[in-house]
């Protein structure tokens, strides 16, 4: 028996990276797994993955920027697995590293659309199933950029929101069963940082920004989101944590 057999999982940007990996966490204890993004090709590979692990899983299309999307994939969800229990909204992309006065009205306009509209049409359909339903856990994907200052102001601003948006929802839902909590990790090995690391000064500062020595796995991260819906973490709300091998320790 798994830890999260008769459970649903919806995971967003679960095409690679740190979705990917909590996608199939989710999928080794038992857990049926709804795999939404934007990539498509991806998404499928996500979810063969987890078939040829012996799990069972299904991906959902979605621009998590538009609510309308993101109401239809939840309902479809629900409508093929017959329920939601565990969410991990991790869908989000990284800033441009540039002054405020540089930054372009639309290059803002895309991170808050993204990493913040996207959590909120996310958590408002996936809260509404589960207050009906007898509650359930919410995991949000922030940053280590979400609780300290970071260069280029709309992604840390967008991941400072999600925690603001993280804990009124694990307050106001508190009472219903629900949890809700934030993840922040450090530089962790993920397509997004690969992306970061063109840049040669930056990709020297990720390698050293950790006191362990070396970037996260997107493993480690999914374990953290495994722990935060599982029973194990049943008084736990409105955490934020932290897995950045001890960087804000300092």
């Amino acid at each position: 028996m798994g830890e999260f057999d008769d459970r649903v999982a919806l995971v967003t940007g679960g095409a690679s990276g740190i979705g990917w990996a909590t996608c199939l966490a989710f999928a080794e204890r038992g857990a049926r797994v709804a795999v939404a993004d934007i990539d498509e090709p991806g998404g499928r590979t996500t979810v063969e993955q987890i078939e040829a692990l012996g799990g069972e899983a299904r991906f959902f299309a979605v621009d998590v920027t538009d609510e309308m999307q993101v109401r239809a994939m939840v309902d479809e969800v629900i409508g093929h697995f017959g329920g939601l229990h565990m969410a991990y909204n991790n869908a989000g992309v990284e800033g441009q590293r540039v002054r405020l006065h540089e930054t372009t009205t639309d290059h803002w306009r895309k991170v808050m659309s993204v990493n913040v509209d996207g959590i909120f049409f996310c958590m408002k359909y996936e809260l509404a199933h589960m207050v009906e339903h007898g509650g359930g856990s919410i995991v949000n994907a922030s940053s280590t950029f979400g609780l300290a200052g970071g260069a280029g102001g709309p992604y840390p601003a967008s991941k400072h929101a999600v925690v603001g948006l993280t804990k009124s929802v694990a307050l106001d839902y508190a009472e219903d069963g629900i949890r809700a909590n934030s993840v922040h990790p450090g530089a962790i090995e993920t397509p997004m940082i690969e992306r970061l690391r063109i840049d040669p000064v930056l990709g020297e500062a990720l390698a050293g920004m950790h006191p362990m020595g070396r970037m996260g796995l997107p493993e480690e991260v999914a374990e953290a989101v495994v722990w935060l819906c599982s029973d194990a973490a049943s008084f736990v709300t409105g955490h934020t944590m932290v897995i950045d091998g001890g960087n804000l320790a300092r």
